[in-house]
């Protein structure tokens, strides 16, 4: 079993970290390789990547989803993963972000790829586009699109399958997610 494990800081609130990486269905905007993420009922995901030049489809089980602190979550489906996320208040604006990630590389190039550090590499840039996003996100002077301080955001905001914060994105950008 082929680990990663890495923290990155984020100029953001706590609960707008976590709000960006529980969107699951936005995780091809950051994640190299991750085409969807389709939230399926039951706390169940089915993704599809291209891993190793393959398009791969797999589901895993949310295990955990405490709100503005962790999400966890265990593959149900294809290659064996599972993988935790935590978020830690440094202070108002600062969160730090630890990823820690345990894969089964399947096939031949996806064994040499984990043993010379080609896929820790690959999550590694993962996150650090997350960091890029969640700074360049809606934030406009401190708020939240849904006109509160992000502090103001509630756990059925985060756990009701992204549709308030559909209907945010709507209302902030008069445009639909695609």
């Amino acid at each position: 079993m082929a680990r990663f494990e890495k923290s990155i800081d984020v100029d953001v609130p706590v609960a707008e970290a976590y709000m960006l990486f529980s969107d699951f269905e936005s995780f091809p905007s950051f994640m190299e390789g991750v085409q969807s993420v389709e939230r399926l009922p039951g706390d169940r995901l089915r993704w599809h990547a291209t891993i190793g030049g393959r398009e791969e489809e797999w589901t895993a089980r949310v295990t955990e989803q405490a709100p503005s602190s962790a999400i966890a979550w265990t593959s149900t489906s294809g290659a064996r993963n599972e993988g935790r996320v935590t978020f830690d208040k440094l202070d108002r604006a600062t969160t730090r972000v630890h990823m820690h990630i345990e894969y089964e590389p399947e096939g031949v190039i996806e064994n040499v790829g984990a043993m010379l550090g080609v896929v820790n590499s690959r999550i590694a840039g993962d996150l650090k586009r997350f960091k890029e996003l969640v700074e360049e996100g809606p934030r406009r002077g401190g708020q939240h699109g849904r006109g509160g301080s992000v502090d103001e955001v509630t756990a059925s905001d985060l756990m009701d399958g992204g549709q308030r914060r559909e209907a945010r994105i709507q209302r902030d950008t008069g445009m639909r997610r695609g």
